[in-house]
């Protein structure tokens, strides 16, 4: 696998980095073990995680925000994500073979973010954290000095080698670096967004921005949440069992558009008309974007890691990708 350095971290890691959010929530402890160690003999040494993704944070959300009181994931743990790779960890021996990622969700003061990263290491049973994200946009701190001064803490103290921000627009990272840089601290260092077929907002201005600030750019989701594959239709009370629309209804509220269902439909006809398969060629337009650094794919099994790699080893040609970049 072609390895690749993360901006300015020195961080070396190969293209297709593990997304752990299914860990706990979709599938059981013992077959994240299975993707954990399929992923590491395949050279996939990036894992992303965060303290939001849980089983039993997907069903709060679910009951809190939408007013279904189910099960619908393998296990109600809180933060089974953070935990089941800490267990692995500490039974595989592992830890330096393996760049962690994890984030903070909101709250970004000096307080709140030690807190945070203290109860990530505890769950990840590890003492440093190698990439310490904000996970979104925080409108009520954010943009603070403090949430600046928060990150350099957790830097200069040693629980985390570099910072980063996931989901911020470009004018958010570009006024978070021009903080950082007045006051002299530690910096945003990679980014983490998402990006596919049919969510392409970062090609505008977030790419450009990386590019000239030497910023890593992680992306998740190049199957869009399994979006792009064709298994949902419109109907929003028919999402298959057990998929990642079915336990976070909310990934339809990003997807559900016209605009969207025709790129699904322009896909499987280029598939059609091609031979090649629809998950490889939404895949290869994320792998054949040389602003993009690391590819996160979250899976359920081993074999979806193992399509990812066939996409990335087997490029389509680049007339296809021109014409999936018009759509």
């Amino acid at each position: 696998m072609r390895i690749v350095t993360l901006g300015g971290t020195g961080i070396r890691c190969g293209r297709i980095g593990l997304g752990c959010a299914t860990f706990g929530r979709e599938i059981s402890e013992e077959e994240s073990f299975r993707i954990m160690d399929h992923a590491v003999e395949q050279g996939i040494t990036l894992f992303d995680t965060a303290e939001a993704y849980g089983g039993g944070q997907a069903r709060h959300y679910r009951k809190n925000y939408l007013g279904m009181d189910d099960e619908r994931e393998v296990s109600g743990e809180l933060h089974s994500s953070e935990k089941i790779i800490g267990r692995w960890l500490r039974s595989r021996g592992a830890r330096d073979e393996i760049t962690l990622l994890t984030k903070v969700t909101t709250n970004f003061t000096v307080e709140h973010v030690r807190e945070a990263i203290t109860a990530s290491l505890e769950r990840l049973q590890t003492d440093r954290i190698d990439l310490y994200l904000y996970h979104q946009y925080d409108a009520n701190t954010a943009g603070t000095v403090e949430a600046a001064e928060a990150m350099d803490a957790v830097v200069k103290s040693g629980q985390a080698r570099f910072a980063g921000c996931s989901n911020y627009s470009s004018a958010q990272l570009e006024a978070s670096l021009a903080t950082s840089r007045e006051k002299g601290l530690a910096r945003f260092e990679v980014i983490e967004s998402n990006y596919n077929l049919a969510i392409r907002d970062i090609e505008a201005d977030v790419l450009p921005l990386t590019q000239r600030e030497a910023i890593g750019v992680i992306t998740y989701s190049p199957l869009g949440a399994g979006f792009l594959t064709g298994k949902y239709t419109g109907d929003r009370n028919a999402f298959p069992k057990g998929t990642r629309f079915d336990v976070i209804p909310g990934h339809a509220d990003v997807y559900f558009s016209g605009r969207n269902f025709r790129v699904v439909e322009d896909l499987r006809a280029m598939s059609e008309r091609t031979g090649v398969s629809v998950v490889q060629l939404a895949m290869s337009f994320v792998f054949q974007n040389p602003a993009i650094d690391v590819v996160l794919v979250g899976a359920r099994h081993c074999g979806h890691l193992d399509n990812a790699i066939q996409a990335l080893n087997q490029p389509v040609p680049e007339e296809l990708v021109t014409e999936m970049r018009s759509w």
